[in-house]
């Protein structure tokens, strides 16, 4: 049996969708079942309730092999480190009591940077917290999410331009989601693996912001520009829209790790990068929601 967490989540859906396809038995832990595809609760066992709660982690992880581990993201928090460890330590407790042999979890590179990273940081915090219950473990290590930019869609849409807070002339590693997720799903139903390791997956780019605004215009086949967003600035919008001040702050520290170089030790040792490039994505992905 496969548990799969955050079932409606950008990864999420897209491993439980694959696995479903494939026959493999799934379980899901999912706050609201009504928002599950159809597919989806036709053919898995769910679980009601949210997996921060030790309940519903030990009634769905009870008989299973693999857990999907993925800590979903509260803008609103308070504190970063409480709210990725106030999910993962029950986690870790029903991942001993009922003895899960293998789990996948969703992490960041550059686990060995020396100074904080902003959301990063926990994810890291999360990882040893994990691997400290003996069970089998693979981070799967992600660099900035090209599927970060649909947020900025109108903005691209109307203003012909990105603002993001990272150096615009600075190299960024970047991944596609549905390469996170078909590596998750290999791995979940590969129950020959044991022991603990690092799994990066990184798209073959080496982009700045810059470029990649360049790759825009050239796929979407309108300007886009890159703007460089000042702290302050960026930092009082994100609040103005319902974010809190540590979410923010967190943001601005993870895009100053980012310019400073946290992945790029892990995107230079890759010896086979993930097949999505970020010309394929603003064309498959990027393009139909601008024009949509």
């Amino acid at each position: 049996m496969i548990v799969i967490t955050a079932p409606t989540g950008q990864i999420g859906h897209q491993v439980l969708d694959t696995l479903l396809d494939s026959g493999q038995p799934v379980r899901v832990i999912a706050r609201d079942p009504g928002r599950l595809a159809p597919k989806a609760r036709e053919n898995a066992e769910i679980v009601q309730g949210s997996h921060s709660d030790p309940e519903a982690l030990t009634e769905a992880f009870k008989g299973a092999d693999s857990v999907l581990w993925l800590v979903p993201p509260n803008p609103g928090a308070d504190d970063i480190e409480d709210h990725y460890l106030g999910f993962t330590r029950p986690a870790c407790d029903a991942v001993k009591a009922q003895g899960v042999k293998r789990v996948v979890g969703v992490t960041s590179l550059g686990r060995g940077y020396p100074r904080h990273a902003g959301q990063l940081s926990p994810a890291f915090a999360m990882d040893a917290m994990i691997e400290s219950t003996g069970t089998g473990y693979r981070a799967l290590a992600m660099p900035y999410f090209m599927e970060n930019l649909l947020h900025q869609v109108r903005t691209i849409r109307d203003e012909g331009m990105v603002v993001m807070p990272n150096a615009a002339d600075r190299t960024l590693a970047l991944v596609a989601t549905r390469d996170i997720a078909a590596a998750a799903a290999r791995l979940l139903a590969d129950d020959s693996w044991e022991g603990q390791d690092t799994v990066p997956v990184i798209s073959p780019d080496s982009l700045s912001p810059r470029g990649m605004a360049q790759v825009m215009t050239e796929a979407l086949g309108r300007p886009v520009r890159c703007q460089q967003a000042g702290h302050d600035a960026y930092k009082a919008t994100m609040t103005r829209y319902g974010m809190s001040e540590a979410w923010a702050q967190g943001l601005l520290d993870m895009a100053d790790a980012q310019s400073d170089g946290i992945y790029d030790l892990e995107q230079q040792a890759l010896a086979t990068p993930a097949p999505t490039t970020f010309r394929r994505w603003c064309e498959e992905v990027l393009r139909p929601a601008v024009l949509a």
